[in-house]
């Protein structure tokens, strides 16, 4: 019989290019990433002994009979661990953090130890075939025996897939169910057709399928930087976790400062030209096979070791290497980065407290907090997660609206009595402690929880005015501070009306505040809103004027109702002379304007007399009131209210 090698051929070449692009791809140890190396390397081998047999049982005087005789047995052992192979496969994706792993893999470990003995004893029984000079190549009675071991691996991960099928990805189970079907079909073809040998071409078609779908690059690669994505870093820092808790590793994530500025001047696709010679760079001094894309314009370093010398090298060269401009065709920038590292110790952190932790660090490094590169140590993971704790309790707050409201009183100069507050918002229990608003409005700020909190706080106030005006009390306007990432809400100003309305409030009584900083930042915003609050009767307010953040020219085109001075002004007016003719000075400026002057942060007798003078309308602090809970400021104003004659 005269058989066609051809498709072998083919497939052996098929199988060389898979092998080639799959080492390009995940770098993953993992039992998966093993395994499917190993049914590359199991099928080459089947397939090249299978050409090689072949070859030589046509020319069996070219060649000793014991290497003809070696060479086809090696093919004989390896064609059915082409099945037991792809069974492995099977199970590691399948039980894969599972503890019926090992015991899945002793049973089916059994009928292939089983056919390579019978392999091995072959030359004395000639069970499976016989070679010799006067016949030739013979097939023995057990012949089926090959066939049937590489059916029953392929109907045993078939098996495996259905019985699984609800712990499964979707499309994973039909990739698994539909592999083992293909390559029986394909091997009984060649029963039909023995002349034509297709076992490799069978093996070679279900590894296609599997790197195609399971294996393949583009699901762990960037396809701009052509390096692993941050789904391939999540995977290996969190196996990296899981097997080696203890082991050391270090994490560097390099962020791009206002790379969105290179986009906008010189197109999109410029700046990944940019982003690419970045990446180009960094795995060319980085750990290597571990460089990845973070994020849009960041990428992370895992050094697997803790060798210091070479990760403070590497952090060395990257900072110089900014220090020189990039070029990209006429196009020319300097890029500067933060950095953000953590150090894993081994002291069981999450793959999640690793990521947050990193990110945090990169968050300080570009808030200049922690200079441009922020070392997350055991303190900032501390801190990190009291953090995460006090999310979890603004979150709670917001859930069941448990803020408590504080208010500040506000002295009106002109008639001696107390007709505004400010409203403040505090947290004087938690299973943390007492948490300041130092501490939790930035937090709020930057999760956006303020949002949803500032809601909350102004539904509170509306309802506190009305209680006092009910009873009876004069209460002119309470004060509420908004945050700059309140203006990014498209409906803030229906919320706002809906929520005064719904409690039957007078518009006039609320004062919305806010600071110079997030003037500064939102200026066109406030500046519509402002206009329309004023339709309604709603007075803005301008907090903390005097930080630096805004000039006169800005606050005279916004329809001002108050001006808050800030502290720092009042307090060095009583050190500075020409502090105090500036405040003077101000304060006629703005009341000329119709604005209502508030003095803030005033906290001696001194300060008091000094602001009195100036002729300022309404004074704030510690030396008049502090704040006080809502009982407390309702008796409050009652004992200080004068009623008319």
């Amino acid at each position: 019989m005269k058989w066609n090698i051809a498709a072998e051929a083919i497939s052996f070449v098929m199988l060389g290019i898979i092998w080639v692009y799959s080492r390009k791809g995940s770098h993953l140890p993992t039992l998966k990433n093993r395994i499917f190396q190993g049914c590359l390397l199991v099928t080459a081998g089947a397939i090249l002994t299978n050409i090689l047999s072949t070859i030589m049982i046509y020319r069996l005087d070219e060649f000793p009979m014991w290497m003809t005789w070696s060479v086809t047995m090696v093919y004989y052992v390896l064609t059915p661990l082409m099945g037991f192979a792809y069974f492995l496969y099977t199970v590691s994706i399948v039980y894969t953090e599972r503890k019926e792993l090992r015991k899945v893999i002793g049973f089916g470990v059994m009928p292939a130890l089983v056919y390579g003995v019978l392999v091995l004893i072959n030359p004395l029984t000639k069970n499976l075939f016989d070679i010799s000079l006067v016949q030739g190549y013979v097939r023995g009675p057990w012949i089926v025996s090959t066939y049937l071991i590489f059916y029953a691996y392929c109907a045993a991960s078939i098996v495996v897939t259905v019985l699984n099928k609800k712990r499964i990805d979707r499309n994973i189970y039909h990739i698994l169910a539909a592999f083992p079907i293909l390559a029986v079909l394909v091997i009984l073809v060649q029963q039909m057709y023995p002349n034509v040998i297709l076992s490799g071409s069978a093996a070679t078609c279900a590894l296609l399928i599997i790197y195609l779908h399971l294996q393949n690059k583009q699901i762990s690669m960037d396809y701009l930087t052509n390096v692993p994505n941050r789904k391939e870093l999540l995977n290996m820092l969190g196996l990296m976790i899981k097997k080696s808790p203890e082991k050391q590793f270090v994490l560097v994530v390099v962020s791009l400062r206002d790379f969105r500025q290179v986009n906008n001047t010189c197109g999109q696709q410029k700046g990944d030209e940019f982003l690419k010679n970045v990446c180009d760079f960094l795995y060319e001094i980085g750990p290597k096979n571990h460089v990845y894309r973070f994020s849009g314009d960041e990428f992370a370093l895992l050094f697997t070791h803790s060798d210091e010398t070479e990760i403070k090298k590497c952090i060395t060269d990257i900072r110089q290497r900014m220090e020189k401009p990039w070029q990209i065709g006429d196009y020319r920038f300097l890029l500067s980065v933060v950095m953000g590292i953590i150090w894993h110790s081994g002291d069981g952190e999450t793959l999640e407290e690793v990521i947050n932790a990193v990110e945090y660090a990169v968050f300080r490094a570009k808030s200049g907090k922690s200079g441009e590169i922020c070392y997350c140590d055991k303190e900032m993971l501390d801190g990190l997660e009291r953090r995460r704790k006090v999310i979890m309790i603004l979150k709670e707050k917001i859930a069941d609206r448990s803020f408590e409201m504080y208010y500040q009183p506000i002295y009106s100069v002109a008639d001696g009595e107390f007709c505004y507050a400010e409203s403040l918002m505090r947290i004087p229990e938690s299973p943390i402690g007492p948490i300041y608003p130092s501490e939790f409005i930035p937090i709020a700020e930057e999760t956006g929880l303020i949002i949803d909190i500032t809601y909350i706080m102004l539904d509170k106030v509306c309802r506190f005015i009305s209680r006092l005006l009910q009873r009876g009390i004069p209460i002119q306007a309470i004060h509420v501070n908004f945050s700059a990432v309140q203006f990014s809400q498209n409906d803030l100003m229906e919320k706002v009306l809906e929520i005064i309305r719904r409690n039957h409030t007078p518009m006039s009584a609320i004062k919305i505040e806010f600071t110079e900083s997030t003037l500064a930042e939102n200026t066109q915003v406030v500046s519509k809103f402002a206009v329309e609050m004023e339709k309604h009767g709603i007075k803005m307010g301008l907090d903390d004027f005097g930080t630096g953040y805004s000039n006169i020219a800005t606050v005279i085109n916004i329809p001002f109702g108050t001006v808050k001075l800030d502290k720092s002004l009042v307090w060095g007016s009583v050190e500075n002379k020409k502090s105090a003719l500036t405040v003077k000075n101000l304060s006629r400026t703005f009341q000329e304007l119709g604005m209502t002057v508030i003095a803030e942060g005033v906290e001696t007798e001194e300060q008091s007399r000094l602001i009195a003078n100036f002729g300022i309308d309404q004074i704030q602090g510690f030396y008049y009131a502090k704040p006080m809970p809502e009982d407390q400021l309702e008796m409050f104003m009652i004992k200080h209210w004068t009623p008319a004659d």
